[in-house]
């Protein structure tokens, strides 16, 4: 697991052992995963679990302001 720098007040992990798509998940009072690349190219919300809709909101925001930074990060990791 490693820890992205927190962002807006969230935590943003790239699990090491993760071979999916490129994607972070997004730790606050819940949780939520969100695809750097989604079908148009976008990031993309893919689930939620129990983070309140605000938090998804400010995660979606955040991993589009920082997106190239996030998908360098995860091609870093996962080459």
């Amino acid at each position: 697991m490693v820890t992205v720098p927190r962002i807006a007040g969230l935590r943003f992990i790239v699990f090491a052992n993760d071979h999916e798509l490129a994607h972070v998940h997004v730790f606050g009072d819940g949780q939520t995963k969100i695809n750097l690349l989604g079908p148009d190219g976008k990031p993309a919300l893919v689930w939620v679990d129990g983070l309140k809709r605000s938090d998804v909101r400010r995660a979606m925001r955040s991993v589009i302001e920082h997106h190239s930074a996030l998908l360098a990060r995860w091609r870093d990791i996962h080459g």
